[in-house]
C-alpha cells in the first residue's frame, strides 16, 4: 500500500539529477558521432559530422557547460566511430574549443548570426583538418573540392541542430 502522503510529490524546488545535467550533452555528442556507423552508401563524403555539430551546438548554446579539455575524450570517441586517424578529432576539436574560448573572451555579446559564423568557421576548419589528417595517414587522394558539399551541408544544418539541442536542454534542466 502506497502512503497517501507520498502519492503526489511536487516538482517545484526539485533539482534534476547530476547525471541528467552532466551526462545528457556528452551522450548526445557520442550518439551524434555514432551516426557514422549507419549503413549509408554514398559516392562522395556528404554525411555531416553530427558529433562535431552537436559539440559546437552545446558549446555555443551553453558555454559554461564544458571545459576546453572535453574535446579530447569526445574526439577520441569520434575518431573510433568514424575511422579517422586516432588523434585527428581529438586535436581538431580541442583547438576549435580553444578558439571559441578566445573569441568569447573578446566579445561582449553574441548574436545568433555570430554563433552561426563561429560554427561555420569551426566546421570548415575541422573538416579540412580531417582531410589533411587522412592524407597524412595515407588515406588516398582526397581533395578539398570533394568535401565542399559536406561543409556546405553541415553549415546549413547547424541551425536545426542548435534548435534540437535547445529542446534537449530544456528537458535536461527540467526537474
Amino acid at each position: 500500500m502506497i502512503d497517501p502522503h507520498l502519492r503526489h510529490v511536487p516538482r517545484l524546488g526539485r533539482q534534476p539529477s547530476a547525471f541528467r545535467l552532466n551526462g545528457t550533452p556528452v551522450i548526445t555528442v557520442m550518439l551524434g558521432s555514432a551516426v557514422t556507423i549507419l549503413p549509408v552508401i554514398a559516392q562522395a563524403p556528404v554525411m555531416p559530422p553530427f558529433g562535431l555539430l552537436l559539440l559546437l551546438s552545446w558549446r555555443l548554446l551553453r558555454p559554461e557547460l564544458w571545459r576546453t579539455w572535453i574535446g579530447l575524450p569526445l574526439g577520441l570517441f569520434d575518431d573510433m566511430m568514424s575511422g579517422q586517424p586516432i588523434g585527428s578529432a581529438m586535436f581538431l576539436w580541442t583547438v576549435t574549443l580553444i578558439g571559441i574560448d578566445a573569441i568569447e573572451h573578446r566579445m561582449v555579446w553574441r548574436s545568433y548570426r555570430q554563433d552561426w559564423l563561429i560554427a561555420a568557421l569551426a566546421i570548415i576548419f575541422c573538416i579540412a583538418g580531417g582531410v589533411l589528417f587522412a592524407r597524412m595517414a595515407g588515406g588516398g587522394d582526397i581533395n578539398l573540392y570533394l568535401v565542399a558539399p559536406q561543409m556546405l551541408w553541415t553549415i546549413l544544418l547547424f541551425p536545426f541542430v542548435v534548435r534540437q539541442c535547445a529542446r534537449i536542454d530544456r528537458w535536461r534542466v527540467m526537474a
